[in-house]
């Protein structure tokens, strides 16, 4: 004789199918909003520095402003610099002082990384990039940080003044000021930024030395690096 069939209960279906319906489109939403994280990490997580860009130093572009050459089989150091970091203001007369104590022995090079906070740091950066187009770079670059107290933490542009310092230091004024206008100077800066996100670096001045960031707790730990990587 057939066993009868068990008939479903209306009552009872429901609620035994909720549970995994719920559980199912929770999953779904869970993949789906997992899937925006990544579209949008992968959308704003800076490129990877052009390998066609690169310099022939370690850490550097090929446009980068090597201040002292040693050449290439000498240590490379690599500032990433605000120029209205006062950190950078106080570092300054530091560094310049381990140029000279290593003068011949290290490369040094500079890089922008204007920090949004700093409401002149990119004007800045555009006044030393437009004077480097003249040959002048070092120069804008020291009186930049020399001069840093007076217009640093200012909330209006102080372009004028750095105009200024343009003329002080010879520079043809027109060719200045088309440089500072343009959009190849700002982009030039922008691609020194966008590398120092790349490689991770929260604030100013970073250093690399040969590639490799430093992690300064102290002056020291700066110039023990520099006197191993020189054989000292």
């Amino acid at each position: 004789m057939p066993m009868p069939q068990r008939q479903p209960r209306p009552d009872l279906e429901p609620s035994m199918k909720t549970p995994v319906k719920v559980t199912l489109v929770t999953v779904a939403v869970l993949i789906a909003l997992a899937i925006v994280a990544l579209i949008v990490v992968m959308m704003t997580r800076p490129d990877a520095p052009d390998a066609g860009a690169e310099g022939t130093l370690p850490g550097t572009r090929a446009d980068s402003h090597v201040l002292d050459d040693a050449g290439p089989d000498a240590p490379t150091l690599v500032e990433f610099l605000d120029f209205e970091c006062e950190a950078c203001g106080a570092f300054y007369p530091v560094v310049e002082q381990i140029r000279e104590e290593y003068a011949g022995e290290i490369n040094y090079v500079v890089r922008y990384y204007p920090l949004p906070g700093h409401f002149n740091s990119m004007n800045a950066a555009l006044a030393a990039e437009a004077a480097a187009e003249q040959g002048k770079f070092e120069e804008m670059y020291q009186r930049l940080f020399e001069t840093q107290a007076q217009w640093g933490e200012l909330q209006t542009s102080r372009a004028d003044l750095f105009r200024t310092f343009a003329e002080d230091l010879g520079l043809d004024m027109n060719a200045y000021d088309v440089a500072v206008a343009g959009p190849v100077t700002r982009e030039r800066v922008e691609a020194d930024f966008n590398d120092g996100q790349y490689l991770g670096i929260s604030g100013t001045p970073t250093f690399f030395l040969d590639g490799e960031k430093l992690e300064l707790t102290q002056l020291s730990d700066l110039t023990d690096a520099l006197d191993e990587a020189t054989g000292r």
